[in-house]
């Protein structure tokens, strides 16, 4: 029997048939059931004697499997209906498109500029906390982190599964630099980018001849054995029990402290403790600017040509010449110091770091930022990054959902899951990211937008 949404040779629509599109849904909602089973339907809780007891819990796998079923049948209907064929769109841009790119830059500028100051007005400094910190640092974080990976995976098409290390050793720079030689932030900061550069030139070097799956379980190695090191090297990192006591981050050697010679002290204001997070906002603000700021430039000078080129085609890149040794540490090298600054600025917003910050979900994370807002376009990772990190945080808010599925239901536990259907969702409905455009490095007479599909892998 046909499928519901195959067409005849002649190209006319053949008939739905509901009969074979049940079957289809219905065999989609049992393989839901089944891995939902171990997941859902099954947990193991805590008695009063302290023994584990397992809980039934078969309306969730029954709600899970009906959700599968409708959407499926839902897609199928979606698939079958009647539509013209339409020539495969290759040419640019919307002039739609081409004027939200050109304007949401400085919109989301100026929105982070002001964000502060009116997150303070609306909620006062203990309201306002929550959301400067929560939201605005911690997004501003994996926006830098983004775009920082974007130079090794977007522009120069190396595929790094060991970010999170170079994040760490940043972090763990400071860390020991400041709590055992007593050097400030300010001093600490280029060191942990340069320190974080020169592990990204040791791994450079081994993964010279590797490409794709090979080159992707080297990185992800390297994370790794980094995160092993800091467990059991417990001399020089404390192990799990990890570094805390970290100086805190200073206005220019001016502390945030009540009392004389303080923040508030020098410019007259009332002491609070937001004065410090707004520091910290407008810190990883800066950060994050100055890693898109090189990256732009980069991108139009020859090494960012050669980045582009390498991602394209190495052995045609080879042919013109260029060296590939020295184009590819390179990336390695610059991802990696935007990485160890933004370490930095961790450790001294945390005031403590231990290996367990540093796991492979962090790299997989900002690996996903990268790939769901379009490899090579900064805009689209900050974009990515806010819908992540920030949905991630939302999902704690969501308390009124324990009244659906009972007051042990943590909506923060499943966000990974429902990032992951996100992602898939998201990979059929825009594989190339949510920015399939880019702004092509080199042009004439006129800088125009290009579509993804006019160019390998959605690049331009």
């Amino acid at each position: 029997m046909a499928s519901p949404n195959m067409r005849s040779s002649q190209g006319d629509q053949e008939p739905f048939d509901l009969a074979a599109a049940l079957r289809d849904a219905g065999l989609a909602a049992l393989v839901a059931a089944g891995l939902a089973f171990p997941i859902l339907a099954l947990r193991a809780e805590q008695d009063m004697s302290n023994q584990l007891v397992l809980q039934h819990r078969w309306s969730w796998m029954a709600i899970a499997a009906a959700i599968v079923f409708v959407g499926r049948l839902a897609i199928l209907f979606w698939n079958a209906r009647p539509r013209a064929e339409k020539p495969a769109q290759t040419a640019a841009p919307s002039a739609l498109a081409t004027t939200f790119a050109k304007f949401i830059a400085p919109a989301g500028l100026a929105f982070l500029i002001v964000f502060p100051f009116v997150s303070l007005w609306l909620s006062g400094p203990g309201g306002s906390l929550k959301w400067i910190n929560n939201y605005g640092i911690q997004i501003l974080i994996y926006v830098m982190l983004g775009w920082g990976l974007n130079i090794v995976v977007g522009l120069a098409g190396l595929l790094d599964l060991g970010y999170v290390a170079f994040y760490a050793v940043g972090a763990y720079s400071y860390a020991l630099l400041s709590t055992t030689f007593g050097l400030s932030f300010w001093i600490c900061l280029p060191l942990a980018g340069i320190l974080a550069a020169f592990w990204g030139i040791i791994l450079g070097f081994p993964v010279l001849r590797l490409r794709g799956d090979y080159l992707a379980i080297v990185t992800l190695a390297f994370g790794e054995i980094i995160r092993v090191v800091l467990i059991n090297w417990t001399d020089f990192s404390n192990g799990y029990a990890g570094i805390a006591g970290i100086p805190r981050v200073t206005f220019f050697g001016v502390p945030f402290i009540d009392g004389e010679g303080g923040f508030a002290n020098l410019f007259g204001l009332e002491f609070s403790p937001i004065h410090r997070t707004i520091f910290l906002f407008y810190l990883i603000l800066a950060l994050a600017l100055l890693t898109n700021f090189v990256t732009l430039k980069l991108r139009r000078m020859p090494i960012g040509r050669a980045w582009e080129a390498l991602r394209e085609d190495e052995i045609a890149c080879r042919s013109l010449g260029i060296n590939t040794t020295n184009t590819k540490l390179t990336a390695f090298a610059l991802g990696a110091m935007f990485g160890g600054f933004a370490g930095s600025f961790f450790a001294v917003r945390q005031g403590f770091v231990s290996p367990e910050s540093f796991t492979f979900i962090e790299s997989a994370t900002i690996l996903a930022v990268v790939v769901l807002g379009g490899m090579g376009s900064q805009i689209g990772v900050a974009l990515a990054a806010v819908i992540m990190i920030g949905g991630t945080e939302l999902l704690r808010e969501l308390e009124w959902t324990k009244q659906i599925f009972g007051n042990d239901f943590d909506p923060a536990q499943y966000r990974m899951l429902i990032f992951g259907v996100a992602m898939v969702i998201m990979m059929i409905w825009k594989p190339r990211g949510i920015i399939s455009t880019r702004t092509p490095s080199a042009f004439l007479k006129e800088r125009k937008a290009v579509s993804g599909s006019l160019v390998q892998e959605g690049h331009g």
